[in-house]
């Protein structure tokens, strides 16, 4: 699996944070963000004491789909477990739904390259 970010550090974010420390050999990266880094220093202080495993941390505003772009895109993760609180979701979701977009939009650039902008254009019936 590899890189995984946790969003969330409350009660049901901790037991998460342990199952996925039990795991390392599964989750490789793990980070843990959420509104109060302090919290997760301190979840992350506890599981390397605990299990020896090293978890970054990083303050993040889950309502704030800026804010949740830039950290995916620093730590890109392959797999996002979403703790936050339920209000969140939708900010959460969007950037999902965007970041999606960008590696689709990435991809279809790729393609351009390898085949052609003309072929491209003639199979998607684009516009030139």
């Amino acid at each position: 699996m590899g890189k995984v970010l946790q969003i969330g550090c409350g009660g049901v974010g901790t037991v998460a944070a342990h199952k996925l420390a039990q795991n390392a050999d599964i989750f490789t990266e793990i980070m843990i963000a959420s509104r109060t880094k302090k919290k997760c220093d301190a979840l992350a202080d506890v599981l390397y004491k605990k299990y020896g495993v090293k978890v970054a941390t990083a303050a993040v505003d889950a309502d704030d789909v800026d804010s949740l772009v830039a950290l995916m895109k620093s730590f890109q993760p392959e797999m996002v477990i979403n703790l936050a609180l339920p209000y969140q979701d939708l900010a959460i979701m969007v950037v999902a739904i965007i970041l999606i977009l960008q590696i689709m939009n990435q991809r279809m650039r790729l393609i351009l390259n390898i085949h052609g902008s003309g072929h491209i254009r003639n199979v998607l019936r684009m516009p030139d």
